[in-house]
């Protein structure tokens, strides 16, 4: 019979897990889970821990969603996988169809691949390749913001700015140009989010002007640097990117795989500044948490710009054995579905609402700097001294005591160093918010005082 020390066991003698020191895992054990429902995951021994993450912000309407079960049990009886260089299928079409249909006006194709990381490599050598087949090869170049993530693949690793994942492999890295951001956690005391953000802009504008000529394009996640400690800025800083991508000749890459899929209020992110990327990244909630699988959406005329006769050699042949995974696609297709059938982003706004009202107590809190929302994403800033900012020593992994005390409690909340977030599924209760937020307050008072 199972046990989760028999599982823990054999996991620890055969598996290494991400983003993990596994010399943790001596003190700490790996919860080991037999079955998930809603929110709630459960061990071999029956005990229940509500995840607050959505899985690591892919989940969003529940673990074993009816409505995607069946799907994909339906997909599996007809097709489960085929090449996609040469052959295509019903769920890849349609789920390309219906994509461009819901996204930003201008996005005109679709270009699948396995997942986050992979679709932002896509998007790089797309914009590096447009330029080269369009005459401009002297186009080599990428703008990122300081502090932005967009992946561990090494393109994708390059343009993030997140030195715990970047610095070690910097050898092997291109190089970039890091304009430093519009994160409003350092506005000054009185600015709104829209004025420093629009002030913040100024040196976007300034690296634009002195590399235009050498930028194929600036990546962004679109009002919230998720892996980034959660940090957040206002829309005006998108719609003066996007002016200023089109002034400079420079592609606009939006990466929407953490924000998307109705995270941030809107369906996209880039709605609320109505703006069209050139490119746009999706996957995580892409199939409701399911299975892996990303889409890289662009333009006619980002498309027209490799389409010519073979022995022109301007194709784009970058490739995934799993490029368009049937099953993967029709899980996108049930995920969409219920976007359709029920009024999820009107009943969103409602669960952002009891978010902000979960996490007003921590505003007061002598260890906390900051708590910020952007739609259904919550972040509490812890600090040693509230009035200087002076953050807690790295080392003292405050962040972890809260993970730990919340794990025995019955919560997984995942901090990101120590920034505590709240990133539930959309079909979380207005009772199990209030039972994160106790959680929450209780780990924070143990991390900070213990």
């Amino acid at each position: 019979m199972m046990t989760n020390h028999s599982l823990t066991s054999r996991d620890r003698a055969v598996l290494w897990h991400p983003c993990t020191q596994m010399k943790d895992h001596e003190t700490f054990p790996i919860i080991p889970i037999k079955k998930a429902q809603g929110v709630w995951l459960e061990d071999f021994e029956g005990r229940r821990y509500l995840d607050a993450i959505s899985s690591w912000w892919v989940n969003l309407f529940g673990h074993a969603h009816p409505a995607i079960n069946a799907a994909l049990k339906d997909q599996l009886d007809t097709l489960e996988q085929v090449i996609f260089a040469g052959f295509t299928h019903e769920p890849a079409v349609n789920l390309a169809e219906r994509l461009l249909s819901l996204t930003p006006a201008g996005l005109s194709r679709c270009f699948f691949a396995d997942n986050g990381s992979a679709a932002v490599e896509v998007a790089l050598k797309m914009s590096f390749h447009y330029w080269k087949n369009t005459g401009q090869p002297q186009k080599t170049r990428f703008i990122t913001l300081e502090n932005s993530y967009h992946g561990e693949t090494l393109g994708a690793l390059a343009v993030g700015d997140v030195a715990l994942y970047k610095d070690t492999y910097s050898p092997l890295l291109m190089e970039v140009l890091t304009v430093p951001g519009p994160d409003c956690y350092f506005r000054e005391p009185g600015e709104s989010w829209a004025d420093y953000s629009t002030r913040r802009f100024a040196l976007m504008e300034q690296t634009l002007e002195a590399h235009a000529n050498s930028v194929c394009a600036v990546i962004i996640e679109p009002l919230v640097q998720c892996a980034g400690y959660m940090r957040m800025y206002d829309p005006v800083y998108l719609s003066l990117l996007r002016a200023a991508c089109d002034k400079y000749q420079v592609h606009l890459i939006a990466d929407e795989i953490a924000v998307g899929f109705g995270r941030t209020g809107t369906l996209f992110a880039c709605e609320q500044a109505a703006v069209s990327p050139d490119f746009m990244c999706l996957s995580k909630g892409l199939t409701g948490g399911y299975l892996p699988l990303s889409a890289v959406l662009t333009t006619d005329k980002v498309y027209q710009a490799f389409y010519d006769d073979y022995h022109k050699l301007t194709a784009f042949l970058h490739s995934h054995s799993y490029t368009g995974n049937a099953l993967a696609c029709r899980a996108g297709l049930a995920t969409l579905d219920i976007f359709q059938q029920q009024p999820i982003l009107e009943n969103n706004q409602q669960l952002a609402r009891l978010m902000a009202i979960a996490a007003a107590r921590f505003i007061e809190h002598p260890h906390v700097a900051e708590v910020r929302q952007t739609g259904l994403i919550v972040a509490i800033e812890l600090v040693k001294n509230k009035r200087s900012r002076e953050p807690f020593p790295w080392q003292e992994r405050r962040g972890l005591k809260v993970y730990q005390y919340a794990l025995a409690k019955g919560v997984l909340l995942r901090p990101l160093g120590n920034v505590i977030y709240f990133m539930p599924p959309y079909v979380i209760t207005a009772e199990e918010l209030s039972v994160i937020a106790t959680v929450a307050w209780d780990g924070i008072e143990w991390a900070v005082n213990g």
